[in-house]
């Protein structure tokens, strides 16, 4: 009975015009609450899109500008490392490439002019640029990708706590060079002279380096610079063959990286065997090369930007060192030069190429 009352009241209430006009104007202003609610969430939405930064790398190089036909190898691996972290250029990262030509006198203007663009991490593979970079911030991070010791050569304080703002990944390339002559020395039975073909502006140390070893292997050692290999290079294999050398040992350099496969057929050309320092000259027609993984190096390089990016201050990354060294044979250079390998160093090689 009391709940039959209850319904009548409620279809008398709901009669009422009064009620009905008031629960009109309640529900329209509950739809314009809502729809203002929804464009100001949406407004706040894409405000929050165009306001989030963007991270912003630097990317340092002593190379050329990259075209088809001579590609930046050590970036591309760069750029798949991010790929492969879920980094995607133009969407959520910017990468500002900067190639010296040659040029190391550039750097300094170079880490200015990406330091007033704000980037948030400095990539190099470069010590001119490494340094240039380490001497110009203290705040910005640096990732290297060097060839010698980092502790001696001054950039951190030591390999497991680095300190400062610079950390990264070492090759140790320029511990690597006597192996590299021993190698060169058992692979071409009866050679005694050796020419160092060396970047003028960039390998200094390393050509003391060699000429030490090669002493101590009773080998002759004389180096030829190149200044602009589009016109030296063939100059310099004059040289060479003047000399009467009988091996020839490529001291790696972003403007040489330019020329490998001009100075693998210059290499052959000469019946030159050749000992690189990056087994990417071994791919262009040198004959052997010793070294760790340069891309390996520059695609893990990705994986410290994306620490730092995340938070992770940089004298809190140990530097990382190369855990494998390859030794590579081009057997098809070998054949052409009229050079056969011994069995035992052929037995030594991670790879050979037929």
């Amino acid at each position: 009975m009391r709940r039959r009352r209850i319904e009548s009241l409620s279809k008398a209430i709901g009669k009422n015009p009064k009620i009905k006009k008031r629960r009109k104007v309640l529900k329209t202003k509950l739809v314009r609450w809502l729809l203002v609610a929804a464009f100001l969430s949406n407004v706040c939405s894409v405000e929050a899109q165009q306001t989030a930064k963007v991270p912003r790398i630097a990317y340092l190089s002593r190379g050329y500008n990259p075209t088809p036909a001579t590609p930046d190898l050590k970036a591309e691996a760069f750029r798949q490392g991010l790929r492969d972290l879920g980094y995607i250029e133009g969407k959520n990262i910017v990468i500002e490439f900067r190639y010296a030509e040659g040029k190391g006198e550039r750097f300094p203007s170079f880490v200015a002019e990406l330091l007033q663009l704000k980037v948030d991490v400095l990539v190099s593979g470069t010590i001119q640029a490494i340094r240039a970079a380490k001497q110009a911030t203290k705040t910005t991070p640096i990732v290297f990708i060097t060839q010698g010791d980092p502790v001696t050569g001054g950039l951190v304080d030591s390999l497991a706590r680095p300190g400062g703002n610079i950390t990264g990944l070492t090759r140790f390339t320029r511990e690597l060079h006597g192996k590299r002559l021993e190698l060169l020395k058992e692979a071409v039975p009866g050679i005694s002279r050796v020419v160092g073909l060396a970047d003028a502006g960039a390998s200094g140390a390393a050509i003391k380096d060699y000429e030490t070893v090669a002493r101590a292997l009773k080998l002759q050692f004389k180096s030829v610079e190149v200044r602009d290999p589009n016109h030296d290079l063939t100059d310099a294999f004059q040289v060479a063959a003047k000399g009467r050398g009988n091996g020839i040992l490529v001291v790696t350099s972003p403007v040489l990286d330019r020329s490998a496969k001009l100075i693998a057929e210059l290499a052959i050309k000469n019946r030159l065997p050749s000992m690189n320092e990056e087994s990417h000259w071994v791919d262009a027609g040198g004959l052997l090369s010793y070294a760790a993984s340069d891309t390996e190096n520059f695609r893990r390089a990705a994986v410290y930007v994306d620490k730092i990016l995340k938070g992770t201050k940089p004298w809190d990354i140990p530097v990382e060192q190369p855990m494998k060294f390859e030794f590579v044979i081009n057997l098809k250079t070998a054949k052409q030069i009229g050079l056969t390998i011994p069995q035992w160093t052929l037995m030594k090689a991670d790879k050979v190429i037929q």
